[in-house]
């Protein structure tokens, strides 16, 4: 993270309009897919209620040993189990890119479902069309999946379809880091719930 000025930028710009929607304290905002939650508590320490969600046990271990402050809990993307129009905002950090194209539109439906109107969804990914199969991720070999990588216009296409309204769209070239070289262009979509649809969702 502190490698990353773009991330760093985008995280900062979310933190600021989430704490500017006008919801009352006990809403959270939540980190779909957080892993060990790296950007869970970057959000916490720039001042959101945060709660990390992941599909793996193990992540969620990791992610609960590393900020034993912060609330983790084991959670499925396309299926959350949070109440309807309870989080101030989701973010899905370079998660929803291990999801099939064919379902995002029905993910990012439960996304709004669960989002407070003027709420804000962040997406952020690896931009193209293409599928990559991984085998070698986060150093452990053996560890396979695939990850697609996803075109921001269709993206925001189909978050409209789902009652999203676009907030900003930015795409980037590939940046050297300390931690690596992308070999990626990356996408980051910032988007609102669509309070005036909230009737037909």
């Amino acid at each position: 993270m502190d490698t990353n000025p773009f991330d760093r930028a985008v995280l900062a710009l979310y933190a600021d309009l989430v704490r500017d929607v006008a919801l009352n304290d006990s809403t959270r905002v939540v980190e779909i897919g957080c892993g060990p939650g790296r950007i869970t508590a970057h959000l916490a320490g720039l001042g959101l209620r945060m709660l990390g969600i992941d599909l793996s046990p193990a992540m969620i271990e990791q992610a609960r040993r590393r900020h034993p402050d912060l609330e983790f809990r084991v959670g499925e993307m396309s299926a959350l189990d949070l109440p309807p129009r309870s989080t101030a905002g989701l973010v899905a950090w370079y998660s929803l890119i291990h999801v099939p194209p064919a379902e995002h539109p029905a993910v990012l439906t439960g996304f709004r479902r669960v989002l407070a109107p003027g709420g804000h969804l962040l997406l952020a990914f690896h931009t193209g069309e293409d599928r990559r199969h991984i085998t070698d991720a986060y150093g452990h070999t053996g560890l396979a999946y695939d990850a697609y990588r996803l075109s921001p216009e269709r993206l925001e296409q189909q978050a409209l379809q789902a009652g999203f309204k676009p907030v900003a769209r930015l795409t980037r070239e590939p940046i050297s880091t300390p931690i690596g070289t992308e070999t990626t262009p990356q996408g980051y979509l910032l988007l609102r719930a669509d309070d005036e649809d909230d009737a037909h969702h």
